[in-house]
């Protein structure tokens, strides 16, 4: 261990599986104590006691519908309760779907906007009061992570809510970096763009085609001929919820292979 983000705080939403995960046992890897938030209780519940045979006492488990307001509330009060402060917050968790724009309904739009944005929306607003009296306190630098996808710069034919809702997140990503130094918080924002990852998100096409063939249906796209791992993921969120990236703020970083450079 080399503590990266030895002695902060960090809430990873989305934690009980796939890029949330991955960032959660990574960012405990590296010194931080973790909360790990999910509406999956039980699944957030097991990522914490895997991270705590290794790291006792750096992770907690909560429950978390991130598209409530009162919850997001309880979440950041129970933080503090437990781990006396926040530094990092992650919001990672997300939901895929939709179709092109004739044929997305209304309700699955404001479904995937509520979830993938709103909740984002709701994070940072929870979050950053904590977060500044946090980083006030210690004197350890804050940073927000929001990750976002290629599809939030790379439109699809058949993504209209989903490329709408991951552009709005790197957008609001910039309007709170622009925020928080106005205010001389110290708290960083940045988005994160994955590319296709070896993730639950891809379990309808592996159901479809089989996973080999699905990974290499999709990897035939990337320039790099493959798609990621969550650990590809999980390095750039450690990079900027560490002080090596102190000097980034209202940037995107885009992990996807090469794709966006075609």
């Amino acid at each position: 261990m080399t503590g990266r983000v030895a002695g902060k705080i960090a809430l990873v939403t989305g934690g009980a599986q796939g890029l949330g995960e991955a960032a959660a046992r990574m960012l405990a890897r590296e010194g931080a104590k973790v909360a790990v938030s999910d509406v999956n209780a039980k699944g957030a519940e097991k990522v914490a006691a895997s991270i705590n045979q290794f790291h006792p006492g750096a992770a907690i488990a909560l429950a978390h519908d991130v598209t409530r307001e009162d919850e997001w509330q309880a979440v950041i009060a129970e933080i503090e309760r437990a781990f006396g402060g926040l530094h990092i917050l992650i919001n990672n968790a997300g939901i895929g779907g939709g179709s092109d724009v004739e044929s997305t309904s209304l309700e699955v739009w404001r479904r995937i906007h509520l979830v993938d944005l709103e909740s984002v929306f709701l994070g940072c607003k929870s979050a950053i009061p904590l977060m500044a009296s946090t980083v006030k306190k210690t004197g350890l630098g804050g940073s927000i992570v929001n990750i976002s996808s290629i599809a939030g710069i790379i439109a699809g034919h058949n993504m209209a809510a989903y490329n709408s809702a991951k552009a709005g997140v790197r957008h609001l990503s910039k309007s709170v970096a622009l925020h928080c130094a106005k205010r001389g918080y110290n708290i960083r924002s940045n988005s994160v763009h994955p590319v296709f990852i070896a993730t639950p998100i891809l379990d309808n096409l592996v159901e479809r085609f089989g996973k080999e063939e699905a990974y290499a249906k999709l990897g035939r796209q990337v320039p790099l001929g493959k798609i990621g791992e969550p650990d590809d993921i999980a390095y750039a969120v450690l990079y900027l919820a560490s002080d090596e990236s102190k000097f980034v703020t209202g940037a995107e970083l885009k992990v996807d292979g090469g794709i966006s450079a075609m």
